[in-house]
């Protein structure tokens, strides 16, 4: 019998932890959990290197997200099911996030095991329709803001990390045909989710996303991409891409790459903020899929409201790390002594933490309209660029003021305000990664 290197240690471990001694000693059910997670491993490992993305089954037509039953009363009040959702990952960022976030922050890369878990959570199979064996759940932009709002207030890097497929998944949910979701959105459903990106950012002056350099050309029943996309979230891991790319008619159109396809290559890039993200460069030189691999197929998709939905999820990522620095700088303010007493008793201070209180709540506000709009099916393209500039505007002065109002605390990694406020000037310069 032939036994892989996975095969063969776990084989090991298993004769050992038959070992009646290990059993005795009570360091059998710890060997049994070794196994466990050694096997879950390797099977991921295995799962993610030879995923061959092809359709288990054909849809008569592509599923699309069923939207939201509009109540006629503008109300943001969290449902039950968003409340649930909202509450397990705000568990998660707290738990996992935080902790790991000043190590990922260092290494420019996310845990494997955290995104394990954080897969775990079954955020992607919400966009995966029913027919495809997916929870088939009604699709709501003001849900996926709420979940990255509270995945943010750990880490946003890492935040950004665990929503890059469920981005990718999002997508195809919205504008992917019956073969493209039967192939590339069905994966999702299942216990080893793909790793997946969305590449849209270039790394050219006034870069913008409706013009973007990467081209994609015609040669007969196959696209040809050339260009470059940088600050794509999991570039190291992700077994497929969706990659925006001009046009030959001056439209741009989104592409699903395989990590396989030829001409394409990875370059580790990490940025000045949301260093836990693992952002890495893609270089596409004649990089050859087929023609059957536009997002949308000839319809294409609506680029516009995809751009508008990446600025919403911008929008819910700086309120998370928003009140993540507000949270921590209250305590600090009421904790810090001078001159005998909590330096928040200084109007000087209590007046920056009202001002950041202020306008967190403001730019959170404006994303949920915007959010609320898209899923009542409604124009929302100019609420999203509105909440986008309050996002990228307040959300850097809620960093800054968090790092001034701890003074050389502030400055230093001893306390993670100062990556927050890196990762917050993110959220003016990126464009694309995370999509509700």
């Amino acid at each position: 019998m032939n036994l892989n290197p996975t095969g063969l240690g776990l084989a090991v471990l298993r004769r050992v932890a038959a070992n009646p001694w290990l059993q005795r000693s009570g360091l059998g059910p710890r060997f049994d959990r070794l196994i466990y997670h050694g096997s879950r491993a390797g099977f991921a490992a295995a799962t993610a290197g030879n995923r061959a993305f092809k359709a288990a089954r054909s849809l008569s037509a592509p599923g699309r997200p069923p939207g939201v039953d509009p109540a006629g009363v503008f109300d943001l009040t969290p449902t039950d099911d968003q409340a649930m959702l909202r509450e397990a990952a705000a568990r998660f960022a707290g738990e996992r996030l935080r902790r790991e976030a000043t190590d990922a922050d260092e290494t420019c890369a996310p845990p494997a095991d955290l995104l394990d878990e954080a897969a775990g959570l079954g955020l992607a199979s919400l966009s995966v329709p029913e027919e495809l064996d997916g929870a088939g759940a009604e699709h709501s932009a003001v849900t996926g803001a709420l979940i990255a709002e509270a995945l943010a207030h750990g880490d946003m890097g890492l935040a950004v990390a665990c929503l890059a497929p469920v981005s990718a998944a999002n997508a195809l949910l919205r504008w992917g045909t019956g073969a493209q979701q039967a192939a590339y959105l069905a994966p999702f459903a299942g216990e080893q989710p793909p790793a997946a990106a969305i590449a849209v950012a270039e790394d050219r002056p006034l870069f913008d996303p409706l013009s973007p350099a990467t081209t994609a050309g015609r040669r007969g029943d196959q696209i040809v991409l050339n260009g470059r996309k940088v600050l794509v979230p999991r570039a190291a891991d992700a077994e497929f891409f969706l990659v925006a790319a001009g046009e030959a008619d001056g439209g741009v159109g989104v592409y699903i790459v395989e990590r396989s396809a030829g001409g394409l290559s990875v370059e580790p890039a990490p940025g000045m903020g949301v260093r836990g993200a693992g952002t890495g460069s893609l270089v596409l030189n004649d990089t050859t899929i087929p023609a059957g691999n536009r997002l949308g197929g000839d319809d294409g998709c609506d680029y516009p409201a995809l751009l508008a939905l990446f600025r919403l999820a911008w929008c819910a990522l700086a309120a998370g790390t928003g009140q993540a620095v507000l949270d921590y700088v209250t305590d600090y303010a009421n904790d810090r002594q001078a001159f005998g007493e909590p330096i928040s008793h200084r109007q000087g201070v209590a007046f920056a933490i009202a001002d950041m209180a202020i306008e967190l709540e403001g730019l959170r506000l404006a994303a949920w309209r915007a959010a609320a709009l898209a899923d009542a099916g409604k124009p929302f393209t100019k609420e999203a660029a509105i909440a986008h500039r309050l996002a990228s505007r307040h959300g850097m002065a809620i960093g800054s003021w968090g790092v001034q109002l701890l003074g050389g605390h502030g400055f230093v990694k001893e306390h993670p305000v100062e990556r927050w406020y890196r990762d917050l000037r993110a959220v003016g310069v990126l464009t694309g990664a995370v999509c509700l």
